[in-house]
Parts: C-alpha cells; sequence; structure tokens
C-alpha cells in the first residue's frame, strides 16, 4: 500500500490532537485542583463525591444545632443557679422568722424581702435565649412565668395559662412544659431544655406520695403565714422543709443539665472528627495529587514538542504539493 501526504498528514493530526486534548485535560485538573471536571470523567467518583458533600453539609448542620444547644445549657445553668440562689436566700430568711424575739415588724420587713425574692424569681424563669425563653418549653416566645399582687403578697403563676374563669388552662401548661429535641447526628436526637414545671414542681425527699408539691403554693404559704404570728412554727418546719427541697430538687435540676452539657462536649468532638475524616475522605476522591500532575504535564508537553518536531522533519510540503 503506498503511504501518501496527505495519510501521513491525517495521521499526525490526529495523534496532535490527542495529545493537545490529554494537554489540556491535565492543564484543566491543575487550574482546578480536581480530578474530576464533569460526570462522564468517572461517574462513579462523582456519585461519591456527590455523597460525601451531602454528609459533610449535614454534618455542618449538626455543628450548628449543636453549638447552639450548648449556649442554651450554658445559660439555663446560670438561671438554675440564680434561681437557687433565690431559693436559699428564701430559706435563710424562714430561718431568721424563727426568731422568738422578733415582732411584727420584723415579720413584716422579712415578708416584704420574700415577696421581692418572689418577683425576682419570675424574672428568673422568663430568662431569653436568642429569642425565646428557656422554660418555655413549646410556648417559647411567650413567659412562662408572671406575678400578680393579691393585697400586699406576691403571688407566683404560669403566664397566660388560665381561662376566661380564671381556672389553670391545662392546655397551656402542656405547652411550657413540653420537651423540645435536638437532632445532634444522624438518628441522634436528645432533649435539651428544662422546662418551669421541673422547677416549680418538686418532691420531698423520699417521698412515697404521687402528687407533687408546687412552690406557687409555697409561696403563698409562706407570706400568708408571715401575716399572723400564730403561725411562726409553720414557717420554720413545714415551709422550712418545702423550701429545703425545693432547693434540692433545682439541685437535682441543674445536674441533668451539667450531665447534657458534658453530652453535648463529646457531641462536638465526635463530630468535628467525622467531618475532618469525611473531608480527608472527599480530597482523596476528588482532589489531585498536585506533583504527580505537574509531572504527568511536563511529560506530556514534552511528548506534544517532540511530535511536532518529528512531524516537521517526516512531513516536508513541496511547492508541488500546493499546486496539485
Amino acid at each position: 500500500m503506498r503511504v501518501t501526504n496527505k495519510m501521513l498528514s491525517n495521521s499526525f493530526l490526529t495523534d496532535m490532537r490527542s495529545n493537545l486534548e490529554n494537554m489540556q485535560t491535565l492543564q484543566q485538573q491543575m487550574t482546578s485542583g480536581k480530578e474530576i471536571r464533569k460526570p462522564s470523567d468517572d461517574p462513579a467518583k462523582v456519585a461519591r463525591a456527590m455523597q460525601l458533600h451531602t454528609d459533610i453539609n449535614a454534618n455542618n448542620q449538626y455543628k450548628t444545632n449543636i453549638s447552639d444547644t450548648i449556649n442554651w445549657l450554658d445559660t439555663t445553668d446560670t438561671a438554675l443557679g440564680q434561681a437557687g440562689n433565690v431559693l436559699q436566700k428564701v430559706r435563710e430568711l424562714l430561718v431568721s422568722a424563727g426568731n422568738a424575739a422578733y415582732g411584727s415588724s420584723e415579720r413584716q420587713s422579712i415578708k416584704d424581702e420574700i415577696n421581692q425574692r418572689i418577683d425576682q424569681f419570675a424574672q428568673i424563669m422568663n430568662t431569653n435565649y436568642d429569642g425565646s425563653y428557656i422554660f418555655g418549653g413549646s410556648r417559647g416566645t411567650d413567659k412562662p412565668m408572671s406575678t400578680t399582687k393579691v393585697g400586699d403578697n406576691m403571688q407566683l403563676q404560669y403566664n397566660n395559662a388560665a381561662d376566661s374563669l380564671g381556672n389553670t388552662d391545662a392546655v397551656e401548661v402542656n405547652k411550657i412544659n413540653k420537651k423540645l429535641f435536638v437532632e445532634i447526628s444522624q438518628g441522634v436526637t436528645m432533649d435539651y431544655n428544662v422546662t418551669a414545671g421541673d422547677i416549680v414542681q418538686f418532691r420531698a425527699e423520699n417521698s412515697t406520695d404521687d402528687k407533687a408539691d408546687n412552690l406557687m403554693d409555697l409561696f403563698k404559704n409562706i407570706v400568708n403565714h408571715l401575716d399572723n404570728a400564730a403561725d411562726t412554727s409553720k414557717l420554720t418546719n413545714g415551709d422550712l422543709t418545702d423550701v429545703t427541697d425545693a432547693i434540692n430538687n433545682l439541685l437535682k435540676v441543674r445536674s441533668q443539665v451539667g450531665a447534657k452539657q458534658n453530652r453535648m462536649d463529646s457531641a462536638k468532638d465526635k463530630n468535628e472528627d467525622e467531618t475532618a475524616n469525611l473531608t480527608s475522605v472527599l480530597s482523596r476522591t476528588e482532589d489531585i495529587d498536585i506533583t504527580q500532575k505537574t509531572m504527568e504535564y511536563a511529560t506530556m508537553q514534552t511528548v506534544y514538542m517532540a511530535s511536532l518536531q518529528t512531524s516537521a522533519k517526516v512531513i516536508q510540503p513541496t511547492l508541488l504539493d500546493y499546486l496539485r
């Protein structure tokens, strides 16, 4: 078979085009830093990379959830500490109220201070974080607690949780005492809030009674007993014991918050490790080895230049080639 100049030229152009495309591919990979430029390059790797991107984005959202929950729990712990200080002060005032030398004026002073402490306690229960009341349950945009004055006495109550007749609205109370949940990992959720009911309702230690005591009733009893000198024994026995039980309940709730904080810290560390691992796998899947690609590009450039020089020597057109 006779090999013509045209056949040589066509073969040369085909090889040159192939070499040039390979150089262009390597150049684009080096410019983008990615092994895969379009799905047709490697469908399996593209599917894997897309799944890894989805997992990393999900992990970033879990990280945001965890960080927000940690801040929420820190705020809760601070508020519980303040509430504990209020109850401890009320307890000290009840102890002093049992002093037999105290007259009506001293008892009135104690009652005035306790009234202020009740109001302060309500303010603490209405602590707000990022636009939500942390003790408000699912009714986070409405204050969970409020105070009302009956005569000279301050009374603690659920806020906006009574019907038109003044009876407790069970639906609203259930909203206030509803637990909130957050997803911290795939398929892993946990409750993170403390409700007003967790603090207001308490039981005596070793109590077998199913009915819980109530801080709202306790505060009401204390200020009423302070109005009557004959009720001094109730202050230093029943009321004092109930306040102690309420403090113990608050300490228990605070310890539960601490346990949740520890769990969130562990979840944060786990999340960061998972994100680092996923990022590493993604890099191995779609990123190039810059050293390797630089060597390949240099080699391909040498091949391309050699092919140009070789073809110039092999294909030497003459004037007759242009006249044909």
